[in-house]
């Protein structure tokens, strides 16, 4: 019984993990949590280099995740106008949804770089720097989560294998 629940509370964290990768959660995190979750059910076995190598990943993604839209504005030619909106923007937009994190990244780029006298063009260029800083650590987080979701499946569809021969 009690690995049953492990079992769901696994699927649970794995499945509010990938949603965390688009929403303002904690994605990853998340689903690392629904793996060691399943790790300690009969539900699956993994070895120790898999569990640190998915935790590794987990806090390089989170902070990359965190700086992404920092460097992509940086990247792009932002002053620190640029940079400091951007994580003002995002700060607010996360509050909101995944399109609320985007425009507010964008908008507090922009918005920053207006304000440090920067022209229209270079505060545009900025914001779009942002922007895709943004969206690549979001793919990141979505790809992370998913391989531990097929990571976690493979387990379990394993182990109802081995179980029925």
């Amino acid at each position: 019984m009690i690995d049953l629940l492990l079992l769901m509370a696994s699927i649970a964290c794995l499945s509010v993990g990938l949603a965390g990768a688009v929403l303002p959660l904690p994605g990853p995190p998340i689903s690392l949590i629904g793996l060691f979750v399943l790790n300690a059910s009969k539900y699956a076995d993994f070895d120790r280099t898999t569990l640190v190598i998915f935790t590794v990943l987990t806090v390089a993604l989170s902070v990359f995740d965190y700086y992404a839209p920092i460097w992509g504005a940086k990247k792009f030619g932002g002053t620190k106008y640029g940079t400091w909106g951007s994580t003002i923007g995002l700060l607010l937009g996360f509050f909101f949804t995944p399109i609320g994190m985007l425009v507010g990244a964008f908008l507090g780029a922009f918005v920053g770089e207006l304000i440090g006298k920067a022209g229209t063009n270079q505060a545009l260029m900025s914001a779009i720097g942002s922007m895709i800083g943004l969206l690549t650590g979001m793919i990141g987080k979505i790809i992370l989560c998913v391989a531990m979701i097929i990571w976690a499946g493979t387990a379990v569809v394993e182990y109802f294998f081995m179980m029925n021969t």
